[in-house]
C-alpha cells in the first residue's frame, strides 16, 4: 500500500521506537514525567518562547489557544480555510463562543492589510476583535508559505491594536526549510504557536502549545478541562524528541518528491492543474468529466490512496515513509491511468 493521504500516517522508525521504549516517564498531570518535561522545555527554547505544553493533538493546541486568549463575544480574524475554522469540528463557537471574521486569500494566505480592513470598531453592535490566527504552511493553499516579512507586518498590525496573533504551526517545519527561516523568528513575533510532531515530523501522537509562562498556566487548566491530561505520556514525549534531534532536515527530501510528481502531474492529460508546491503538499484539479472519486478509484486498483478536496480537486502528502521507489510506482500508476 502507498499512502499519500496524509502525513499523519507515517510509523515511528527504529531509532524513535527505541527512544520511546527507553524514556523515563512519570505521571505529567503531577508535572512529574521528566521526558514530558524535557520536550517543553526543549521546544519553548528552541523557539525563544518561556513556556510549552505537550497536547495529544493540534487540533486541541490550536482550540486551547483561542480559549485562553478570547473571552465569548470576542472574534478572531482567520482565513476562511484556516484548520481552525474549517476542519475543527466549529470548535471556535463551541469551546470558547467567539465569533470568526472568515478572509479570502491567495492560497489561504492573508495579509497585513486585510487583517487592518476587518478590525471592528468600539461599537456595542460588533464582537471585540481580540485575535488574528495565521497557519503555516497552509494546508488548504497546498502547503504554501507566508514570507516572513508578510508575517511582521501581520504582527506589527497587532500590536498596534492590542491584538494577539496565534501560529497554527501543524507543518511549520516544513516552511521553515522552504523558506531558509529560524524557529526563534517565529518565537519573536506570536503570542502563541502551536507545532505538530506527528505530520512531517514522524512521531505517532502530540502537539506542543508555545507561549509565556502566564499563558502556558492558563493552557494547562484549558487542556485539563478539555480531557488532554496524560499521564505516562513520557512515552510519546520521547518520540517528539527524537523526530526534533533527526527528522527536520529531511522534510526537504519530502518537498523534492512533491515537486516532481507536481511535474508529472503537469505533464497527464487528465489533469487541468497543480498547485504551486512550496513543501511537501501537491493539490491538483481534474479535467472536466474526470471525477475525483473516479480518479480514487482508479489509484486504489494500484493499492495508492490520497484524498479528494472537493470537485475535481485531489491531495497528495508526500511524507517520511512515502520512498524513491514508491515515487516511481505512483508516477507508473499515473500513467497508465492515463491511457
Amino acid at each position: 500500500m502507498i499512502d499519500l493521504r496524509s502525513d499523519t500516517v507515517t510509523r515511528p522508525t527504529p531509532g524513535m521506537l527505541e527512544a520511546m521504549f527507553s524514556a523515563k516517564v512519570g505521571d505529567d498531570v503531577f508535572r512529574d514525567d521528566p521526558t514530558v518535561n524535557e520536550l517543553e522545555e526543549k521546544t519553548a527554547k528552541l523557539f525563544g518562547m518561556e513556556d510549552a505544553l505537550f497536547c495529544p493533538s493540534g487540533t486541541m493546541t490550536n482550540q486551547i489557544a483561542i480559549n485562553v486568549h478570547t473571552h465569548p463575544g470576542d472574534e478572531v480574524i482567520c482565513h476562511k480555510h484556516a484548520h481552525v475554522y474549517y476542519h475543527e469540528g466549529g470548535g471556535i463557537m463551541r469551546n470558547s463562543g467567539a465569533s470568526v471574521c472568515l478572509l479570502d486569500g491567495d492560497r489561504g494566505l492573508i495579509t497585513s492589510e486585510q487583517v487592518a480592513r476587518s478590525i471592528n470598531p468600539d461599537d456595542v453592535h460588533r464582537p471585540v476583535t481580540k485575535l488574528v490566527e495565521v497557519e503555516n504552511t497552509m494546508n488548504k493553499g497546498g502547503g504554501a508559505c507566508y514570507q516572513y516579512v508578510d508575517l511582521l507586518e501581520i504582527a506589527a498590525v497587532c500590536d498596534a491594536n492590542n491584538l494577539r496573533l496565534h501560529l497554527d504551526g501543524a507543518r511549520l517545519f516544513n516552511a521553515m526549510v522552504a523558506t531558509g527561516t529560524r524557529p526563534e523568528d517565529f518565537g519573536a513575533i506570536f503570542d502563541s504557536i502551536s507545532i505538530c510532531l506527528s505530520k512531517g515530523l514522524g512521531a505517532p501522537v502530540g502537539s506542543l502549545l508555545l507561549g509565556n509562562h502566564d499563558f502556558i498556566t492558563k493552557a494547562r487548566r484549558v487542556r485539563k478541562v478539555l480531557g488532554g491530561g496524560m499521564r505516562q505520556a513520557g512515552f510519546l514525549a520521547a518520540a517528539g524528541i527524537y523526530a526534533l534531534d533527526h527528522h527536520v532536515g529531511r522534510l526537504a527530501e519530502d518537498h523534492a518528491r512533491a515537486k516532481y510528481l507536481g511535474n508529472v502531474l503537469e505533464s497527464l492529460p487528465y489533469v487541468s492543474s497543480v498547485l504551486p508546491i512550496e513543501t511537501n503538499i501537491l493539490i491538483f484539479t481534474l479535467t472536466d468529466g474526470f471525477t475525483e472519486k473516479e480518479f480514487i478509484t482508479a489509484l486504489k486498483q494500484y493499492d495508492i490512496h490520497a484524498l479528494p478536496t472537493g470537485p475535481q480537486s485531489v491531495r497528495f502528502v508526500t511524507h517520511l515513509d512515502f520512498t524513491d521507489e514508491m515515487m516511481g510506482e505512483v508516477e507508473n500508476a499515473l500513467r497508465k491511468i492515463a491511457g
